[in-house]
């Protein structure tokens, strides 16, 4: 089977909460502020569903030096100009005081018909994510990458974690976002598609009985964007780090390249139920790079970090041809210092172990998120 090779271009987004650098609270983006946002960054600001939440986008990158000049030039330039209201942007994918039944939403014709639409469930959405597009191109490699990269989904999960707090309380979990998420119509999991043609046919059910306006509202944790020839990951929280951000986006876009890889040699990796992958994907959410997942081969649990170097492994090639071998390696970094959701958690216990109060050690947590945003 003939496959064009694919370009490969690459572009992150990430979602920022905006906060009161005084009291610590989410904060409502004033007109004035995001407007001096696109004027600054014309084409790479976007708004959301909350106003207290900003979404920047870097321009299609083919080297993580570009990408790392765009993120680090869009998050320093957010934060410079938030700090002349008094606010900074946290990239975080909840906040951990929360208080989202008092924020508004967006003013515009799409954002409010969503927040009719989704009624409660979208009240809660304060949360923030990170999106990875890679250029595939043609619609059936899309479709095929799709289909296989779904069993590495979990994996990429586990190493942006950013989520642990929600509303005050230590929930547990690394990824509460996804808790919060997960009660969104048309997210999880992709099911398995035989074709572009069986992906178009399934959307559009919902296209023409008119649920859905397009594509863009189908919000699965992997899915064909529908407004660029990219494959976009969705399902990560925002990593605090830079660094962190930009080595989850290589381990995928390397893993893209792995398995066009594949298809080209007219093999692909083993493909296995929803049901299956969901488990794994529960393990990240609940337990992060500490815990462990199914290794579905062979029918047992792994600890992450043995996964990782697997995937290290087997996408070596992959990242020495694209260039970013040391943007790959550096999750190994993400294992030996915690993903942001662990230093949430340590910080918060060493500030009640110091005698500060729940809130104070939220308050603590807040300040370290913000630090870390621009700490590169």
């Amino acid at each position: 089977m003939a496959v064009n090779e694919p370009r490969l271009t690459f572009g992150i987004e990430e979602e920022y909460h905006i906060v009161d650098i005084e009291s610590r609270e989410l904060a409502s983006l004033p007109p004035e502020l995001l407007s001096a946002c696109q004027q600054a960054l014309p084409g790479q600001i976007g708004t959301e569903l909350l106003r207290s939440q900003i979404e920047v986008g870097t321009k299609p990158a083919r080297t993580f030096a570009e990408a790392r000049a765009d993120l680090g030039n869009l998050r320093r330039t957010v934060a410079g100009l938030c700090r002349q209201h008094g606010l900074a942007p946290m990239a975080a994918s909840t906040h951990p005081i929360g208080g989202h039944r008092r924020l508004e939403t967006t003013a515009s014709e799409r954002y409010l018909g969503l927040a009719a639409d989704l009624a409660g469930v979208g009240r809660r959405l304060a949360i923030c994510g990170m999106h990875v597009h890679v250029e595939l191109g043609d619609n059936a490699l899309r479709i095929d990458v799709m289909n296989q990269a779904r069993y590495f989904l979990p994996h990429l999960l586990a190493l942006s974690t950013s989520s642990p707090f929600w509303e005050g309380d230590d929930t547990g979990l690394k990824s509460f976002r996804l808790a919060i998420f997960n009660e969104l119509p048309r997210t999880g999991l992709p099911d398995w598609f035989r074709s572009w043609e069986e992906y178009r046919n399934t959307v559009d059910v919902l296209v023409n009985a008119g649920v859905v306006e397009d594509a863009s509202k189908i919000w699965w944790d992997l899915r064909p964007s529908e407004r660029f020839p990219t494959l976009e990951l969705r399902l990560t929280d925002i990593c605090t780090r830079l660094d962190d951000a930009l080595s989850v986006a290589a381990v995928f876009l390397c893993v893209c390249r792995w398995l066009y890889r594949l298809r080209r040699s007219n093999q692909s990796w083993r493909q296995y139920p929803v049901f299956l992958l969901a488990e794994n994907r529960w393990r990240a959410q609940r337990y992060g790079i500490g815990g462990s997942l199914f290794d579905f081969g062979i029918g047992s649990l792994v600890p992450f970090k043995d996964l990782l170097e697997e995937i290290i492994a087997l996408t070596a090639e992959d990242a020495d041809a694209l260039g970013c071998a040391s943007e790959v390696a550096a999750a190994r970094n993400i294992i030996a210092s915690g993903t942001s959701a662990d230093r949430q958690t340590a910080a918060y216990q060493l500030a009640l172990d110091a005698g500060a109060s729940p809130r104070e050690a939220l308050c603590q947590v807040v300040d370290l998120l913000i630090a870390e945003t621009l700490a590169f």
